[in-house]
């Protein structure tokens, strides 16, 4: 049996920052992943975000300069513009 699934290209964006630090929950808001802070929050809870290719449980984590946050087939990377 041949499958031809076309597996899903990684789509990367970078999201430029102009403080320090942005927290994971905001962050996801902020790149339009999460519509609103309870989907962010659930999207979290439940697994679904990786920082830095590791799942990543808390909404507070500080993502910095060149971490990278992914979501199904997202890659957030971040840049700091100070």
């Amino acid at each position: 049996m041949r499958l031809n699934a076309k597996i899903a290209e990684r789509q990367k964006t970078t999201v430029a920052i102009k403080t320090e630090y942005i927290k994971l929950d905001s962050l996801l808001k902020f790149s339009g992943i999460a519509e609103s802070g309870s989907f962010a929050k659930m999207l979290i809870g439940d697994g679904k975000v990786k920082v830095n290719g590791e799942k990543c449980f808390a909404r507070g984590k500080k993502i910095r300069n060149s971490d990278i946050v992914s979501y199904k087939n997202i890659d957030l990377t971040v840049i700091n513009e100070n």
